[in-house]
């Protein structure tokens, strides 16, 4: 009788000897996921990257644990769902986690506490956090085989509930939650690009040109050919961050805030599209678009905004972009450029969890 045998993935060898996975050994684990993120992370060294931002001030003769591997030790806990530090008590005894980070599962020493994990998130300044945003950029150029003709990036805030007494944390009355607003940049393809952990309230213009001048240089540093494109929700549209991408040349597309003017320039079409709508013989709703130049009183000049009006069973909608594309219909630029930056979104809904 043929005997099957499972595919094995190549897995490098801890202390000389073989990984082998599967589901006939003494003690089973729920994070043998760790040893091929193990892989990765040998791969492309981002904890060592991480860890050279840093200065380590403690004496090496009393060092039993480099940063890089407090780092590699901290990414693996958040990778399987342990973001709280306190688990590392237990963790730090735990198979799995010692074969992922190099160490014999049964004889190797235990893997660093939960204070040594804090004293090296306490380590990063300002500067540290500044150089750590230049690795992790250029991480993500070091991703492409070869500079892109063209990279979307998506930014946006989220609120993030902290439910003890971090540091720097604020009441947000939105919400009614203690809790960070950290602003997270994707790419178009879901890579992310970057992320910075803030106070719980949303960005004012001046901050948020400066989040996105910083990483654009860095991107511009490495491919200074590559047409770059902008994408945001209304928040994001302030005038700081649309002469921003004038300077920079970047192309933009941002959502655009309903105001009396705006409200002026598409009653016409608000109206015809209802009476479209009210004759229509079925009950789907009716989508038009217009394209216009306005300006807002705070703006440098004028801008080209696409207004869509939508009229169906649940009422009437009508939305606005702004943006410096010169081509392109309004319908197309909306529904299929800038409407995708909603999966944006769920990147950011799969990165917090």
């Amino acid at each position: 009788m043929t005997k099957s045998t499972s595919l094995q993935p190549a897995l490098s060898p801890v202390n000389g000897k073989p990984i082998l996975l599967g589901f006939d050994g003494a003690d089973m684990s729920s994070d043998s996921g760790l040893t091929l993120l193990r892989e990765i992370e040998r791969r492309n060294g981002l904890a060592g990257l991480l860890a050279s931002c840093l200065e380590d001030l403690r004496d090496p003769s009393k060092v039993h644990h480099g940063l890089a591997e407090i780092i590699r030790f901290r990414i693996m806990t958040i990778a399987a769902g342990h973001e709280d530090g306190n688990d590392a008590g237990n963790l730090r005894h735990d198979p799995g986690f010692k074969l992922a980070l190099e160490r014999g599962p049964g004889t190797g020493a235990a893997l660093c506490s939960q204070p040594t994990i804090s004293r090296m998130e306490n380590l990063a300044d300002t500067r540290a956090l500044i150089r750590m945003g230049h690795e992790m950029v250029r991480f993500y150029c070091q991703s492409f085989t070869r500079a892109p003709g063209r990279i979307v990036r998506d930014i946006d805030d989220t609120f993030d509930t902290v439910h003890g007494h971090q540091q720097l944390r604020l009441f947000n009355a939105y919400y009614d939650e203690y809790g960070f607003q950290p602003i997270a940049v994707f790419d178009g393809e879901g890579r992310l690009v970057g992320a910075l952990l803030r106070p719980a309230y949303r960005p004012k213009g001046a901050e948020s040109a400066a989040r996105i001048r910083r990483p654009i240089r860095q991107i511009r540093r490495h491919w200074p050919g590559t047409e770059i494109l902008l994408r945001a929700d209304i928040h994001y549209c302030t005038p700081e961050v649309l002469d921003l991408c004038d300077r920079l040349g970047l192309r933009h597309v941002f959502g655009l805030a309903r105001n009396s003017r705006l409200q002026d320039r598409v009653q016409a079409l608000e109206a015809s599209t209802a009476d479209r709508y009210i004759r229509g013989k079925d009950c789907r709703a009716v989508r038009r678009f217009k394209t216009f130049s306005y300006a807002a009183g705070s703006w440098s000049k004028p801008r080209r905004v696409i207004a869509r009006v939508e009229v169906g069973p649940m009422g009437r909608d009508t939305r606005y972009i702004v943006t410096n594309l010169e081509g392109g219909r309004g319908k197309h630029l909306y529904e299929k450029l800038y409407s995708a930056r909603g999966q944006a979104e769920n990147h950011i809904k799969a990165w917090k969890t």
